[in-house]
């Protein structure tokens, strides 16, 4: 439920199926997660809001969790449902979603609240997503479903898309969103430099090359991305979070899409000037002549000359953007659980997407991620889950990519994931199971979840 707090502010089915097609298993060493402690940089308007909200919305998930430890010695496994935004836009669909969750033995709900740089709850910095148009200005998706969550023991987490900001194929109406509003945030691949470095960002044009180029490559390229580099729109996608978790009694933030389309962004004048200038006083004078005179024919002077700091800059950067999002939340929240949807190879994410996720776990930015193993193969399954152990240790929720796979199969994912001792699982996705879901979810529930604890339907 929404709760009563001092708003301050500026005022995203999703593409997770695609990332099957291109996460491979590959040998890779990893560190180990060695716990949790807390990161934080927040600015002084959080913590002056924070002071005001955090014992008041801070209750409830604290309450539930004490309830459940009470019971029991052993930690409760976590059997989560992601929920994408197409199942939260009327109170029917939100209801339903609850329902079934509790019928079928789902004890987490990872609610897509932001799914393209808009919001599916009420007052956001952002603006409100469109296909809430049909329904009136005072339904929240995301305040109807806490309620309806929370008493019957469901704990919701808020889905954010984080850099993914838009769809290449129907830019969004509103001109206050942040594609319009900042272009210049906008990732840009390296085959677009020479076409998009003498536009001026705010020109309509340099949004519509962008996004007829990703629209030519949207098997590879997902939308529209903003980027982590900018000091401006990491600060401004970390506002967001903190508005979110400063208002909505959630028990946990879900980072999804925290990476780079692939290794060919982000090319933007934006992130080629900031490592630039981060380059600049670790070089020689002749050095820096020579590159910038390189740099009025070639944008990417600095970036090609020195390739693999370029890589280590652009990673630091996605690990500071984690680091101010849970900050942002901790702040506010202490024992809000910060989590991530992540590239289930770690050389993978780290070498194509950019993404540190082993370092993210192993500093404690996030307390548990969700590796995407979304695969059809058992075999594969089983790999990646190794490899995941190696280096992720039991912080991890697998995550399952159900609708590609029969109810006996989505158990044995279930059961090779218990067989590694990991935290929990996630089916991805509540909507894409479509007209088969509920034979699909009762099987999944009698044969995983009450063979697990010889309860009855829905006992977690």
């Amino acid at each position: 439920m929404a709760l009563p707090a001092a708003r301050q502010s500026w005022r995203d089915r999703t593409l997770h199926g695609r990332e099957a097609t291109r996460i491979h298993d590959g040998d890779s060493l990893a560190r180990h997660w060695r716990g949790v402690h807390r990161y934080s940089r927040p600015t002084l308007l959080i913590v002056a809001l924070a002071c005001a909200t955090t014992l008041m919305v801070n209750a409830a998930p604290e309450e539930r969790r004490a309830r459940t430890a009470a019971h029991s010695t052993v930690p409760r496994e976590v059997r989560a449902l992601w929920v994408t935004r197409t199942s939260l836009v009327s109170p029917a669909d939100v209801a339903r979603v609850v329902r079934d969750a509790q019928r079928y033995g789902f004890n987490t709900l990872l609610v897509q609240v932001r799914g393209r740089g808009d919001a599916y709850f009420n007052e956001s910095i952002e603006p409100r997503a469109e296909s809430l148009a049909a329904q009136p200005t005072a339904f929240d998706p995301l305040e109807e479903l806490i309620a309806a969550a929370h008493p019957l023991g469901l704990e919701v987490h808020a889905w954010i898309s984080v850099n993914l900001a838009a769809s290449a194929t129907t830019l969004p109406t509103s001109r206050t969103h942040v594609v319009h509003a900042h272009p210049e945030w906008l990732m840009v691949p390296r085959a677009l430099v020479a076409t998009l470095g003498p536009i001026d960002p705010h020109r309509p044009e340099y949004v519509q090359r962008l996004a007829q180029w990703t629209r030519a490559h949207n098997r590879t390229v997902e939308g529209l991305f903003v980027s982590p580099i900018p000091v401006a729109a990491a600060a401004y996608t970390s506002e967001v979070v903190a508005d979110l978790v400063r208002r909505y009694a959630v028990d946990g933030v879900h980072l999804d899409y925290i990476r780079y389309p692939n290794a060919e962004f982000d090319y933007s004048p934006a992130a080629l000037d900031a490592f630039r200038a981060e380059m600049l006083p670790t070089l020689e004078t002749e050095t820096r002549t020579r590159l910038d005179t390189r740099r009025e024919v070639a944008a990417t002077a600095y970036a090609d000359a020195f390739p693999d700091r370029w890589a280590a800059f652009r990673r630091a950067r996605l690990t500071s953007l984690v680091e101010q999002l849970a900050g942002s939340v901790r702040t506010l929240r202490p024992n809000v659980l910060v989590s991530a949807a992540v590239i289930p190879d770690p050389r993978e994410a780290s070498d194509h997407r950019l993404q540190e996720w082993t370092v993210w776990l192993a500093s404690g930015l996030v307390n548990v991620v969700c590796p995407m193993m979304y695969t059809s193969s058992a075999q594969r399954f089983a790999a990646q889950a190794d490899l995941i152990r190696e280096a992720a240790g039991a912080a991890v929720w697998a995550g399952i990519g159900a609708w590609q796979l029969s109810p006996a199969e989505t158990v044995r994912r279930i059961d090779a994931a218990r067989a590694r001792r990991f935290a929990g699982v996630a089916l991805f996705s509540y909507d894409s199971l479509a007209a088969r879901r509920q034979a699909f979810l009762a099987t999944v529930d009698r044969q995983a979840f009450q063979a697990a604890t010889g309860g009855a339907p829905g006992s977690r």
